[in-house]
């Protein structure tokens, strides 16, 4: 099976998968038929006729997990080597202004390391070793807090409309009529 976004099976559910394909194995052995070893084991009937080919070809090993698909990107000890640009900065690496956004650290992983790993990945990544979303740490400097403080009083009440409460009067708090 294969997922879209980079997932995969855990450690655990490929043991579980792997034991199923050897159980489908000492089936095969026994001389069961696809369609018993595919209701017995609950899955598909195509899949058991694939995994008796490959039984046939190679064997009991055949059946084997191979493993994790792929190994992380950049392992711990390379990750410090970003992590370290990261601290100077992305005005350190020409960019003009202060944040750093997914696409600048790809850059900078590409430049350095030649690979390329997708937004997602990066942003996992960077969530993994607790890295979180830039938060300006000030205010601008053209921020005018008398006009932001009048705006707030006198327009945002016209913008936001009345509120709606509910009384004993209300058409949802009425009796019905006995008719």
């Amino acid at each position: 099976m294969r997922y879209p976004q980079g997932g995969g099976l855990t450690p655990e559910r490929q043991v579980f998968r792997e034991r199923i394909r050897l159980e489908a194995a000492a089936r095969f052995a026994a001389g069961e038929s696809n369609a018993e070893v595919a209701k017995d084991l609950r899955v598909s009937v195509r899949s058991v006729q694939r995994r008796r080919r490959a039984w046939l070809g190679v064997g009991t090993e055949g059946l084997r997990s191979a493993g994790p698909v792929s190994q992380p990107r950049l392992s711990e000890a390379l990750f410090a080597v970003p992590e370290q640009e990261l601290a100077k900065g992305p005005v350190a690496h020409r960019w003009p202004d202060q944040p750093w956004t997914p696409t600048r650290i790809r850059t900078l992983i590409g430049r350095r390391f030649h690979k390329s790993l997708t937004l997602s990945a990066i942003a996992r990544m960077l969530h993994r070793r607790g890295f979180s979303h830039q938060v300006p740490a000030r205010r601008a400097v053209e921020r005018d807090e008398e006009a932001v403080a009048g705006w707030v009083k006198e327009t945002w009440p016209q913008v936001e409309g009345p509120w709606r409460r509910s009384t004993p009067g209300c058409a949802s708090r009425t009796k019905p009529d006995s008719r």
